[in-house]
């Protein structure tokens, strides 16, 4: 990035209403874009590009100035053929559109930020994101994308897929995603994690989905964050030692009903901190707080509450206890 400013990045992500931190503890909210094509579908043309241009700043060679954002949210467009020769371009907010193809912005290779929220995109392929080298921050909430097979972009760090209809995340190739830090996948079809091989993610959102398996995780070892809100799940099998990183797990809203079906969170009861438990069946039941900050001793947050100091001796006190009942249960079975 040494012919762009660092700042203006901050700045033009500052400005959108995406952000990767949630409410509750920073990730539980989970409002997902809708859809509105209200508007007349119409071709863009040079009078409405020169009046939503703004950010004046140095070309890449120092020696001249452009316009480096573009704000055509709610246009009613069809097509971008006319910002192919927007060359300096950097910011795009194309927004709430009719688009089904965005290969025209493949000659803008200045492009850091694309926010293409809301049209009406099917797949990655063909739509030359690959082109784009510097592209650090990509929203495509509330399309048609079904997959994501064919996307490439190596500089990329965060991805906002939000309310598609995503159903598998295979044929997503980790080498094309070298530095995806943050994955937001809420409000779609998966019913697995598997597919989501990217070894340097350090934040994944996954709620509102169909998951009733966690699968693959192992790969993620730099993950920090797992949102898997209002899912099918029925047991954490699949979380194990490998991630290492975990910090902050939330599976709010899910089918877990025993203090079994918690027992892989122990492989990663070094580094959990934050854990959110409510609106499962477990969660009804009167021991299951104590039960694991008595195995949890990294935890500091369970579900809306800081865990106390009276909790810990509390739950350490009935740490032998859970052992035997949990011996029992698995005699049982």
């Amino acid at each position: 990035m040494s012919d762009f400013d660092e700042d203006e990045v901050v700045k033009a992500d500052s400005e959108t209403e995406y952000d990767e931190q949630e409410s509750e503890v920073g990730h539980d909210e989970e409002g997902i874009p809708e859809q509105d094509y209200q508007i007349e579908p119409c071709p863009l043309n040079q009078d409405m590009v020169a009046k939503c241009l703004s950010l004046l700043c140095h070309t890449g060679n120092s020696l001249s100035h452009a316009y480096v954002r573009l704000d055509l949210n709610s246009k009613g467009l069809t097509d971008l053929v006319l910002l192919s020769s927007f060359i300096h371009l950097r910011y795009i907010d194309i927004s709430s559109n009719h688009l089904s193809d965005l290969s025209p912005l493949a000659g803008l290779t200045h492009l850091l930020w694309v926010k293409g929220d809301s049209n009406l995109i099917q797949q990655f392929e063909g739509q030359w994101f690959d082109q784009l080298g510097f592209l650090q921050w990509l929203s495509l909430a509330s399309n048609r994308l079904c997959d994501v097979k064919g996307l490439k972009a190596t500089a990329l760090e965060t991805l906002n897929l939000i309310g598609n209809g995503i159903q598998t995340m295979h044929g997503l190739e980790c080498n094309n995603l070298t530095n995806l830090v943050t994955l937001e996948l809420r409000g779609n079809c998966l019913e697995t994690t598997d597919g989501i091989y990217l070894p340097n993610l350090r934040h994944l959102h996954l709620a509102k989905n169909n998951i009733k398996r966690l699968e693959g995780l192992e790969r993620l070892e730099q993950l920090n964050t797992l949102n898997l809100r209002d899912n099918q799940l029925e047991s954490l099998d699949g979380i194990n030692s490998s991630l290492k990183c975990l910090q902050y797990l939330n599976i709010r809203g899910n089918l877990i009903s025993s203090q079994r079906a918690l027992q892989a969170l122990f492989s990663v009861e070094k580094s959990l901190s934050v854990l959110v438990v409510l609106d499962n069946p477990l969660a009804k039941t009167d021991d299951y707080r104590l039960y694991l900050i008595s195995h949890l001793s990294q935890l500091e947050r369970l579900d809306k509450d800081p865990i106390t100091a009276d909790e810990k001796s509390e739950a350490q006190e009935k740490l032998k206890e859970f052992e035997d009942e949990s011996a029992l249960d698995q005699e049982d079975n």
